[in-house]
């Protein structure tokens, strides 16, 4: 499934916008061998259960009458929007203090955009290959076979 070369020695973030887990391969390419390094995992309820409050209005200028509803606001969205912000900022820590070497992408498309705009030039020139798949809920052993190149016939 991958073609990214996950190296002795690279990180691995598997992620979506409430779980993320931070692994070192210590095998090979093909051979891989993941140990967890952090993990983090965050509450986030549907925006039904996070904003009470009816949307706002705004009124126009004085004299006017007319008014228009503000739009509501998606407090989901907004968490995983912060939490993928939290990851970026994870690995620019780990990329300019020189922990981090080289580091492989997983997250869902709009995770994976949202990091991406975060990440530091520094970081991003650790960054060894993305791949856009949700394996936040897969167990070590099919994420690593997810993640291994095949060896050349």
């Amino acid at each position: 499934m991958s073609a990214v070369a996950v190296h002795n020695g690279a990180w691995v973030l598997i992620g979506d916008g409430r779980r993320a887990l931070f692994f070192s391969n210590h095998g090979d390419a093909e051979i891989l061998d993941l140990r967890v390094i952090e993990t983090r995992v965050e509450e986030n309820p549907p925006t039904r259960e996070q904003g009470s409050d009816a949307p706002g209005r705004a009124f126009a200028a004085a004299g006017s009458h007319a008014r228009s509803g503000m739009g509501n606001v998606d407090w989901h969205e907004l968490e995983e929007e912060r939490f993928a912000r939290a990851m970026a900022d994870r690995i620019n820590a780990a990329a300019e203090s020189g922990e981090l070497k080289e580091i492989v992408i997983v997250a869902p498309p709009r995770t994976l955009g949202e990091i991406r705009k975060d990440l530091s030039a520094k970081a991003q020139s650790k960054v060894a290959g993305e791949l856009d798949k949700d394996l936040t809920k897969h167990p070590l052993p099919e994420i690593e076979k997810a993640l291994a190149l095949k060896p050349q016939a």
